[in-house]
């Protein structure tokens, strides 16, 4: 799964990457979000979409601030949303939570890279594994694109002129892990590549050709290192976490260089 990641672009920065109009971006995130090394789940965060902005308007690219949960448009409590925070591609088009988002509300989620887990052979005084925090972020320090779905859930106990009635949310698609970081963990975030985004973002593109557009990363385009345990806690926030762990902090038996058993 997908659980936490790091986000610090600026909006004019994913702007710039994303090919949205700048004057537009400020139309649509009226409150810049902070830099964050540690997004967990619930978090506002960045999405990249296709909408129209108006009714019989043509959809354009758009900057949008999202909270990472999706809450389905059926939903009648949106604490459900805790529990969706990433979607599995094997099974996304028959999960009625996702099935029609991937159908028409397919996003990018930027990131600079995210945090997986490795269960060491060492134990906790419980007996439990011992898990040391990896860093995973693309080799050449480029944005990462996460394939996401959002969707907007209406709040039935708001007014009709009240700004806050709508809740836009997102969701993280994962599936099976490449070699390169598969042993660290066997789950990771499908990433969508720069020729293939207005495919993806297109509404009007077909589910078929959707799961067809989406792709595990090339080997070698992704590089992985330990880090350190404080990003285990969500008030730790700041790009040291996102900084190699010590050799000698390294648990033993863990491969500082590329991830897993040593």
């Amino acid at each position: 799964m997908c659980g936490r990641y790091a986000s610090s672009r600026k909006p004019e920065d994913l702007a710039e990457e994303f090919e949205i109009d700048r004057a537009k971006v400020t139309e649509t995130v009226a409150a810049p979000l902070e830099p964050d090394w540690n997004v967990a789940p619930t978090k506002q965060v960045y999405a990249v979409l296709d909408r129209p902005p108006g009714e019989d308007a043509p959809a354009e690219r758009q900057l949008r601030v999202l909270r990472w949960g999706l809450v389905p448009f059926w939903a009648k409590d949106p604490s459900i949303g805790n529990r969706m925070i990433n979607a599995r591609m094997e099974t996304v088009t028959e999960k009625p939570a996702f099935r029609r988002a991937f159908a028409k509300r397919r996003c990018l989620l930027p990131a600079d890279g995210y945090y997986e887990w490795y269960a060491t052979e060492q134990r906790t005084k419980a007996g439990k594994p011992l898990k040391q925090p990896f860093y995973i972020h693309p080799a050449d320090g480029s944005v990462m694109a996460m394939a996401g779905l959002y969707e907007i859930w209406r709040d039935p106990t708001r007014d009709e002129d009240d700004p806050e009635r709508f809740r836009w949310t997102c969701t993280v698609l994962t599936t099976t892990a490449e070699d390169a970081v598969g042993h660290i963990h066997d789950r990771m975030p499908l990433l969508v590549e720069p020729d293939r985004r207005a495919e993806w973002l297109d509404p009007g593109v077909d589910v078929d050709r959707a799961r067809a557009l989406l792709v595990p990363a090339a080997p070698g385009r992704l590089e992985a290192y330990p880090v350190s345990t404080q990003v285990n806690n969500v008030r730790h926030n700041g790009p040291e976490l996102a900084e190699p762990l010590p050799a000698e902090d390294v648990p033993a038996g863990v491969d500082a260089g590329t991830g897993g058993p040593a």
